[in-house]
């Protein structure tokens, strides 16, 4: 008797508009929220084109650097602030997320983790998503163990620049200029 071989592995997409909408989509905060600050960008492939069916999802603390979630090392925050979104590119690979700036966060050895959000982006042709973070320009990154632990040149990939009404941030796969992505 013959040996059966393994099912292929599927990539993320092209179902990302059935399989993953998410209620509140890229609002983590209602529009009107004071302090609400947006987050936009494109996604973009190798080649530099860019991506219409992906997709960015954040996780991020409250401004006062909780989570409101049982697996915060210092008890749930009880704010409320649910700190999740989720939002598909459009024709264009653009994206945009509305949230507050995420407070500082302690770090396992003692420090603390500067401002950040973490973001997986999932997408065609990715048999798995990939995850960066966003830091703030403007903001004091310096002592942030893992952005520190990037080289310098590649830096400017995580740090999100200021800009109308919140921050840019664009995600680039692949290529020149690609965003630092890690294995988590």
């Amino acid at each position: 008797m013959g040996r059966l071989g393994s099912t292929p592995s599927q990539t993320v997409g092209p179902y990302l508009s059935i399989g993953l909408p998410w209620e509140d989509g890229p609002f983590v905060v209602p529009e009107g929220t004071e302090g609400a600050v947006w987050i936009r960008g494109q996604v973009f492939d190798g080649e530099g084109a860019p991506v219409p069916d992906a997709m960015i999802e954040t996780w991020q603390a409250d401004p006062a650097g909780r989570f409101d979630h049982p697996d915060d090392p210092r008890g749930r925050g009880g704010s409320g602030f649910r700190g999740f979104g989720r939002c598909p590119t459009d024709e264009r690979g653009e994206y945009g997320i509305l949230t507050l700036l995420p407070g500082i966060v302690p770090s396992a050895d003692g420090g603390d983790q500067a401002r950040h959000i973490d973001v997986s982006v999932f997408a065609r042709g990715m048999l798995s998503r990939v995850v960066t973070r966003i830091y703030f320009e403007g903001q004091d990154n310096s002592g942030d163990a893992v952005l520190a632990s990037v080289p310098e040149e590649r830096r400017t990939t995580l740090v999100a620049a200021k800009a109308e009404n919140g921050y840019r941030f664009d995600v680039r796969l692949q290529g020149e200029g690609e965003t630092v992505f890690f294995a988590v």
